[in-house]
């Protein structure tokens, strides 16, 4: 299905509206605050996880796993734990130690909020109750599923996914990297989560290997397709309209397809893995519409 042919815009933003209260009211019941000494801590990860954000990993465990009929509170817990995930990535991201950022999504960042000591357990809090999350009964009565599920996530975030290439986007600073290299590096750093948050719903849907591997495909270019545009929006865009300090890949010189390709092929070049993304679930036909059209807010998003 191409691009111009899913659902209007308003549609999507409706759905990822009405996904993103289920899911935080889900995040909600699953970081409740104690009356103990550890309360800073839990305030912290709720602060990282719960200050808004698109919720788009969120959306595509909720999407794929309607595809299958799956409960949507099973899918809700598994889309909470993504959230979890990224956003422990994203805090230990703005550490001083990493990308040192004062911003996210428009409020300070968590170390800043509280203290680098409390934000760096805060993240590794989130990571754990994730996996927590994942592997409780009440997420799937299938214990397969539930090891599926935590296999699946740990293979995406960490040394060979998400963390594998937060430290080859670190060691590329400043150095010249060939766009396949920044392809691997990206596919690492950003595409590997956003690719589980599709399969997930696969796994929760105990989905046929052939639609499986259709929605892999999916979730991969779509990944792509979003960091890539990423890049051209940290290029274009202001620190008000980001949430987050603009400009600071290129000033750290930071491997980017925009700063291989330039800004208009690197935008053509998202655009094509959108529509190929798209391209992967005709299979589904009308169920998939909204993954479509998500492929081409990906492109088009102005944070």
């Amino acid at each position: 299905m191409a691009l111009d042919l899913v659902k209007q815009p308003a549609e999507l933003a409706a759905a990822l509206a009405e996904t993103a209260q289920l899911v935080e009211a889900q995040l909600d019941a699953l970081l409740p605050v104690p009356d103990t000494a550890e309360a800073r801590l839990v305030e912290a990860m709720r602060y990282a996880v719960l200050n808004g954000g698109k919720r788009m990993r969120a959306f595509l465990v909720m999407e794929t796993a309607r595809l299958f009929s799956v409960n949507r509170t099973c899918a809700a817990r598994v889309a909470a734990s993504v959230e979890m995930l990224h956003a422990y990535s994203l805090v230990h991201d703005d550490l001083p130690a990493m990308d040192d950022d004062d911003l996210r999504r428009g409020q300070p960042s968590c170390h800043r909020k509280f203290d680098e000591a409390t934000a760096i357990l805060a993240g590794d809090a989130l990571q754990t109750r994730a996996f927590e999350v994942l592997a409780d009964e009440d997420t799937h009565a299938d214990a397969e599923a539930r090891i599926e599920l935590v296999l699946a996530l740990a293979q995406a975030a960490g040394m060979r996914g998400m963390v594998g290439g937060q430290m080859i986007d670190m060691e590329s600073e400043g150095k010249e990297l060939s766009a396949p290299e920044i392809t691997r590096l990206q596919a690492l750093k950003t595409g590997r989560l956003i690719q589980y948050a599709a399969e997930a719903g696969a796994i929760l849907g105990r989905a046929p290997v052939t639609q499986r591997h259709a929605i892999i495909a999916y979730g991969r270019d779509l990944g792509a397709a979003f960091q890539i545009y990423d890049d051209v929006l940290d290029e274009t865009d202001s620190a008000a309209e980001l949430g987050k300090t603009a400009g600071k890949d290129a000033a750290a010189g930071k491997a980017t397809m925009v700063r291989i390709l330039g800004l208009e092929r690197a935008r053509d070049q998202a655009m094509r893995l959108a529509a190929q993304a798209a391209a992967h679930l005709d299979g589904f036909g009308d169920r998939a519409a909204l993954l479509q059209a998500l492929a081409r807010f990906t492109v088009t998003r102005k944070s």
